[in-house]
């Protein structure tokens, strides 16, 4: 510090000017740390204007810049909350007035405590060295609110291309809030935007929303260099995907569901091809909707079943192999089971309502076919020991994958072999389908299956052997 008592001058003492920062960086600088101090403060909202004169102003309503200011690192304020604001007071500043200087742009910077300009001096103790100097001069109004930055020759685009930096100027609307930041509506016009705490650090071309992470990692910080631009996309990655697993939104959900069906024909965007998002995204969707997810094989497979969820008012989706696999035996946000085509039959088959006939009801012909389950079980070793009834029904569940009239099924939930009461009219009819049944509970697999085939060819040797013997 030097000067008499009026006008002092202050060393900047800047070592390297970062060359690659146009005016918009420093202005940008600038109007970060009036923001800071506008939620530090708690204060009314930054303006910035343009005056008569064509001078631009960033005016805070705080507590005034010091010129201690610029002699700080890192400021205690600022890295207490670290949420809340965008940058260290100091560091990004005297960088600002660096590269302001260097372009030819001009500065004055009101508050209470003095009014600041910049001029080129001889450093302190060496005379042939000349460094950019703070000259402080009295204030001209004690009393002044906050802190008014005037710059004169920087261009209306400059200012433009600063508030592009800013969250806070962007037509961006928040879609959900989480503990580590905001998930943003993506302007369609550019690429989607990461911020932090606010300010742009990184642009992703293919990515379905923008974000706002206020809740840092130490691979994030690291990465924020002095320049504050092109962070690598590893160093916000895990921070996204934890937004994106913390949301429940519709909205959210929604925009990746319509990339899950994009994903084979490669025009999807890129949060869904994390597999855990992918998978959450599905979870918020069978929460708040009527949904099913199929994969593009089953719309081929097993259309009749597709028919039958579309006529039940389920919506279908349509996911890769990898991503239908990732939801097998998961639930959603409500706890209920995430609906793929086997969930789908188990709510299928648990809403079907037998018609049951008790055998004393049976016609006197009917209950001489029935009286001979045991004997006919018997040629095959006997009912196995989990069969606890064999019913007779008025009615039969379709087979679910084909949509066919079945005459009998095994229910093992409920450890009954169910059998229509049409198979009743013939003992052939009735034996073999009381043996079909028996096979799968013997077996515990379905048909046309290799278990099923080999207890069926099993059941069908006992049986021709005791005719034979």
């Amino acid at each position: 510090m030097s000067g008499d008592a009026q006008v002092r001058n202050f060393d900047l003492n800047i070592e390297k000017i970062l060359e690659g920062w146009e005016t918009c960086h420093a202005v940008r600088e600038i109007i970060a740390n009036a923001l800071d101090e506008q939620v530090l403060s708690k204060t009314e909202d930054v303006q910035i204007s343009q005056d008569r004169d064509g001078s631009w102003h960033i005016r805070d309503f705080g507590r005034g810049l010091k010129y201690e200011h610029l002699t700080q690192n890192e400021n205690l304020e600022k890295l207490k909350n670290p949420s809340k604001v965008i940058g260290k007071f100091g560091v990004g500043l005297k960088d600002a007035l660096a590269t302001l200087n260097r372009h030819g742009s001009d500065i004055l910077i009101h508050s209470q405590f003095g009014n600041i300009t910049l001029g080129q001096m001889p450093k302190h103790g060496f005379s042939d060295v000349v460094t950019l100097h703070a000259v402080v001069h009295p204030p001209q109004h004690p009393t002044f609110v906050g802190t008014d930055v005037v710059l004169q020759r920087v261009t209306e685009g400059d200012i433009a291309d600063a508030k592009n930096f800013f969250l806070k100027f962007s037509n961006e609307s928040v879609l959900d809030e989480t503990p580590h930041g905001q998930i943003l509506r993506r302007d369609p016009s550019r690429n989607a935007r990461i911020y932090v705490t606010g300010m742009l650090v990184a642009e992703e071309e293919n990515f379905a929303f923008s974000y706002n992470i206020t809740s840092l990692t130490a691979a994030m910080r690291k990465a924020l260099n002095r320049e504050r631009t092109n962070v690598g996309r590893t160093a916000y990655t895990e921070r996204v995907k934890q937004m994106l697993l913390a949301s429940s939104a519709s909205q959210v959900a929604d925009t990746l569901a319509s990339d899950l069906v994009k994903i084979e024909s490669g025009t999807n965007h890129d949060e869904v091809k994390w597999m855990d998002v992918a998978a959450h995204a599905c979870q918020i969707l069978n929460a708040s909707k009527k949904v099913i997810f199929v994969t593009a094989s089953d719309l081929v497979l097993h259309k009749s079943v597709i028919d039958h969820a579309q006529s039940d008012g389920l919506k279908i989706v349509t996911v890769p192999e990898n991503v239908k696999e990732s939801l097998r035996g998961i639930v959603d946000l409500q706890g209920n089971p995430v609906r793929d085509l086997s969930v789908y039959q188990t709510e299928w088959e648990e809403s079907f309502e037998f018609k049951f006939v008790k055998p004393e009801n049976l016609t006197n012909v009917e209950m001489e076919i029935f009286d001979r389950k045991k004997a006919i079980a018997d040629l095959v070793g006997g009912l196995p020991k989990k069969v606890r009834e064999v019913k007779i029904s008025e009615t039969m569940r379709p087979d679910f994958f084909s949509g066919n009239m079945t005459s009998g099924l095994w229910d093992p939930v409920s450890g009954s072999i169910i059998i229509l009461r049409s198979q009743l009219k013939s003992l052939r009819d009735f034996a073999g389908t009381l043996l079909h049944e028996v096979a799968h509970a013997k077996s515990g697999y379905d048909d046309v299956t290799r278990d099923f085939e080999n207890e069926l060819t099993h059941m069908l040797g006992d049986v021709a052997a005791l005719k034979l013997a």
